[in-house]
């Protein structure tokens, strides 16, 4: 070919078209009558939220508990996976300094707003667990960790029979994207520390993501109407990250059923996550210790006090010379 030669730039499968050429309409098509350009066509509708499903009897009213502290970006994706149907979701805030209450009250008008009384996790959940009115509690982080859309599974296995739905991320169907090796390996020390004192089956004692029924509460033995004034600083025992290994080992020492759940932990989505590995494990640790103790101490308290009521409830037996008429 020369400079200036005609050429006829038909589809050649050497060549393809040059760009700005259309592509020449075969004879033989016919465009599909229903075909919309992507610009008419309407928006995909989002995939609708887990619920629970159809039973016969009708489901518990399930209470969602979520402690806050500066979660507003999080709010929308942790209130987009929650199922349909809950009768009640309480969120626990500790003072948060952004928009985390009017966010939540945006997204869900009828949601109810508690200012916990001291600081640290455990006191929130205490707070939530006492103001809570349903016959079930779920126990859901703020930071998008757990995934709520998981809450039907806990409810299932609790009207199977069990007392306490305990999340697990390493059972078949769990996992985590968030934890560390360091982590992961803290996590079975412990479980296994638990499991030989306590004689349970835990497979994840650290994490938090659970439900259970409210009639167990009293159980937990949490404080709940201790104020202490805002930014003293003051916790008691329980009000901390160590409040999870707190409850499983008072429900194991009770006697409680407990189900393991598999769940998957996703990494956090928005802020930076308050847990250290060392100090948390560290609190972990003692409190499994510091358990085990108070609870020897109370059977023996318990112990104690039954045989003074045996003595008190025996009749005086008088001696035999005292008895005789004279």
């Amino acid at each position: 070919m020369t400079i200036g030669e005609e050429t006829d730039f038909a589809e050649t499968p050497a060549r393809g078209l040059p760009l700005g050429i259309p592509r020449r309409p075969d004879p033989g098509y016919r465009p599909d009558p229903g075909y919309r350009p992507a610009a008419a066509r309407p928006a995909a509708a989002p995939p609708p939220r887990p619920a629970f499903p159809a039973r016969p009897q009708p489901w518990p009213k399930v209470s969602v508990v979520i402690p806050t502290l500066n979660e507003a970006r999080n709010l929308p994706h942790v209130f987009a996976g929650l199922p349909p149907g809950l009768h009640e979701v309480i969120i626990v805030d500790g003072n948060s300094v952004d928009d985390t209450i009017a966010t939540a009250r945006r997204l869900r008008p009828g949601v109810r707003i508690i200012q916990q009384n001291r600081c640290g996790k455990g006191n929130a959940l205490a707070c939530g667990f006492a103001a809570a009115t349903g016959d079930i509690i779920a126990m859901v982080d703020a930071d998008g960790s757990a995934d709520p859309a998981e809450i039907p599974q806990f409810v299932q296995a609790l009207l199977d029979g069990a007392d306490f739905a305990k999340g697990t991320r390493f059972a078949g169907g769990g996992g985590s994207s968030d934890i560390t090796r360091l982590r992961r390996l803290g996590n079975r020390i412990l479980s296994g520390l638990v499991n030989t004192l306590c004689r349970t089956q835990y497979s994840d004692l650290c994490y938090g993501y659970n439900a259970f029924w409210r009639r167990h509460v009293p159980v937990f033995g949490l404080q709940a109407d201790s104020d202490v004034p805002h930014g003293d600083g003051t916790r008691l025992w329980g009000d901390g990250f160590e409040v999870e290994t707190l409850i499983n080992i008072r429900i194991a020492q009770a006697g409680l059923k407990v189900q393991e759940v598999a769940s998957y932990e996703h990494s956090r989505i928005h802020g930076v996550s308050n847990l250290n590995a060392t100090s948390d494990g560290w609190r972990v640790l003692r409190t499994i210790f510091a358990e085990r103790y108070y609870h020897h101490q109370r059977q023996k308290a318990q112990r104690k006090d039954a045989s003074k009521g045996l003595s008190r409830r025996q009749p005086e037996v008088m001696p035999e010379a005292a008895t005789r008429t004279p």
